[in-house]
């Protein structure tokens, strides 16, 4: 590897990925990316191979001259990140994808670990969504076990009344059914972990959705005590050497009467992480280059309190954006499109009620855009 200027190959050339093509410039680090959409966001900061990225031929390309390979998405084919193992680091590895891509794997390695989960059975016919609702209850959630993000892929069973339903809009291929968790609010841990197997996280963040779409992310999270931040740390850095991973891994979790159960987890740098760009000492993205290259993780001690705001379907006005002290508007180059995340906000103060403050103006600026 060279030690001046390092190449890293990504898989996924969306925002992430823009993102951390951003934080390596001032290290000296060079990205490349393989993504399907021409033009992705990513092709802003570094090279843009452009091809599905299971496929050989791109996968080789992308690789050609690399030190190392990550990747910005868990939809990244295993199978894929498994192929180039032999020819190239892969970090985090191939594990971690095929374990985030089967909601029923996933929820069996939390269990297996000790980590809190709510009730969960598999699902594979009509008949056997019978037999997991003797098992799990009502009401639950019943989603498919691969695919589906922002709420999408699942469908909310209110009693057994709903099962035809919900097995019609979703049946015809596996499935998991999972209690419908009476949680206080949920928060995320983001934690990173090295070559060297040293593991850093960062404070837990509390998460706003709406339509199964994160909204807004505060951090260090309101009300967290020293015992619970010490439960998500312990939690992550369990997955983290279970995993043997290496990189910036987040867990979704839910607070349950003062506890934490694991919702799912993602092997990568997340959306509720992007509060460290300008909150953190070291942002995630940051971060997640310094664990895959082998280099000293950086602090995760964050600066003050910050909020992140994600931009749905389109930007905020910017001059307004810009007016609010301490905030930052990123915006991604999408195009608009209801639904779709085109950027996000950032805004960071020295206390909590000055941050909420300054959050409730942004907010009022594009109702039904910003949070």
């Amino acid at each position: 590897m060279s030690a001046e200027s390092p190449v890293v190959a990504v898989l996924g050339g969306g925002q992430l990925g823009w993102m951390l093509g951003l934080a390596g410039i001032p290290l000296g680090v060079r990205c490349r990316f393989l993504d399907p959409v021409p033009g992705a966001p990513a092709s802003a900061v570094g090279p843009l191979v452009v091809g599905a990225l299971g496929d050989e031929r791109a996968l080789a390309e992308v690789i050609d001259g690399a030190d190392l390979v990550t990747y910005e998405w868990e939809g990244v084919p295993a199978e894929a990140a498994q192929s180039l193992e032999p020819r190239v680091p892969v970090r985090p590895g191939p594990r971690p994808l095929a374990v985030s891509q089967d909601r029923l794997t996933e929820k069996e390695t939390f269990a297996r670990l000790g980590i809190g989960v709510p009730a969960f059975a598999a699902v594979d016919d009509r008949a056997s969504l019978d037999a997991a609702l003797d098992r799990v209850g009502a009401p639950a959630v019943l989603k498919t076990r691969r695919g589906g993000y922002d709420g999408k892929g699942q469908h909310v069973l209110q009693s057994r009344a709903d099962a035809d339903a919900a097995f019609a809009a979703l049946g015809g291929v596996p499935l998991i059914l999972e209690e419908l968790v009476p949680f206080t609010r949920e928060v995320s841990v983001l934690a990173a972990r090295g070559i060297d197997g040293e593991v850093r996280a960062f404070p837990l963040v509390e998460n706003v959705h709406r339509d199964g779409i994160l909204r807004v992310s505060r951090a260090p999270s309101p009300a967290v005590d020293e015992t619970m931040q010490a439960a998500g740390e312990a939690l992550a850095q369990q997955l983290l050497v279970d995993l043997d991973y290496v990189g910036v891994l987040a867990v979704e979790l839910f607070e349950c009467d003062g506890s934490l159960r694991a919702n799912e987890m993602a092997p990568r740098v997340h959306n509720s992480g992007h509060w460290t760009i300008e909150g953190a000492e070291t942002s995630q993205f940051e971060q997640h280059l310094r664990a895959v290259l082998g280099w000293p993780l950086g602090s995760t001690a964050p600066r003050g309190h910050a909020a992140m705001c994600n931009a749905i379907g389109a930007l905020p006005p910017r001059d307004a954006v810009l007016a609010v002290p301490g905030a930052r508007l990123h915006d991604y180059g999408k195009e608009p499109r209801p639904g779709r995340k085109v950027g996000h906000v950032t805004v960071v103060a020295d206390t909590a009620h000055e941050l909420e403050a300054r959050l409730a103006t942004l907010l009022e600026l594009a109702p039904g855009t910003l949070g």
